[in-house]
């Protein structure tokens, strides 16, 4: 995930350009408080017994900090130094830091690691349920590790949630050909993925994603993510137009169990149970 130098150090990670801004560009915006709240509607149904959980890719950690405030302990990884930083500030000044470790750490490295953090006993912990939000794993390239990985992580029964941006979304192939910019509007189906400051984004479709993580997790539902509501780029259109995203939202709750409905979504919520 990284990218490397010659001599092998660990070069500026990517999102961390955005790390400072990140909260006033899409979390406390119109439509990222949106999809954020309807992610922490699935966390909070799927993780209710769930006591420490792992998260991939926990960026400026406002995930992090809903499930701390919910009494949950949170294990969180992210490549960028940057992102972390801001993380820890976040939680620390919630008052939540002993409940959440974050560690910086490429989720692909991270398969190739033991399953979690040791124990005051010196045993790995075992985690009771995982999660990844918000397309951090489409910056894998390699689902099948990461499925490897959550298997020796979790507890047999432990939920899993992933946030993935899927490859369909006709409301970014209309928003870009009205704006003459096919080549942006189709990048998602691009094969191989799109080249982005370094890293390389891919966009698998829901059986792609299902597939790689088939031989240990059961999926046990899923939903869609931002179908009727625009991407999070249409903030400007979102805010001129409170009503309409107000009628779009009601819309999106009422579809958004339906698989038809997530194939076609920006993202999609992958919910799986760990069965063995």
């Amino acid at each position: 995930m990284s990218k490397q130098s010659k001599s092998g150090e660990r070069n500026s990670w990517p999102f961390d350009q955005e790390a400072a801004g990140y909260d006033c560009s899409f979390t406390n915006t119109v439509l990222g408080r949106i999809y954020r709240d309807a992610v922490w509607e699935r966390l909070s149904a799927l993780f209710n017994s769930s006591e420490h959980i792992l998260e991939l890719g926990c960026g400026t950690g406002e995930d992090a900090l809903f499930l701390a405030g919910h009494g949950k302990k949170v294990t969180a990884y992210d490549a960028g130094v940057e992102m972390i930083e801001q993380a820890r500030a976040k939680i620390k000044d919630a008052g939540y830091g002993e409940r959440v470790c974050f560690k910086a750490a490429d989720i692909e490295q991270l398969s190739t690691a033991d399953p979690g953090p040791v124990s005051d006993q010196g045993k790995a912990s075992v985690f009771d349920g995982a999660f990844s939000n918000f397309g951090a794993l489409n910056c894998v390239s390699n689902l099948d590790q990461v499925g490897k990985y959550l298997h020796r992580a979790l507890k047999p029964g432990a939920p899993v949630i992933l946030v993935i941006m899927g490859p369909y979304v006709p409301w970014e192939w209309l928003w870009y050909l009205l704006k003459g910019q096919p080549g942006t509007g189709f990048r998602r189906l691009k094969k191989g993925g799109v080249a982005w400051r370094g890293i390389n984004v891919t966009y698998p479709s829901i059986a792609t994603t299902t597939s790689a993580f088939a031989p240990y997790f059961r999926v046990t539902g899923i939903r869609a993510l931002g179908v009727f509501l625009p991407p999070s780029y249409v903030e400007e259109w979102a805010k001129a137009h409170p009503a309409v995203i107000n009628i779009l939202s009601r819309l999106e709750k009422k579809v958004s169990p339906y698989r038809l409905f997530a194939v076609l979504a920006d993202h999609y919520i992958l919910e799986m149970e760990h069965i063995r």
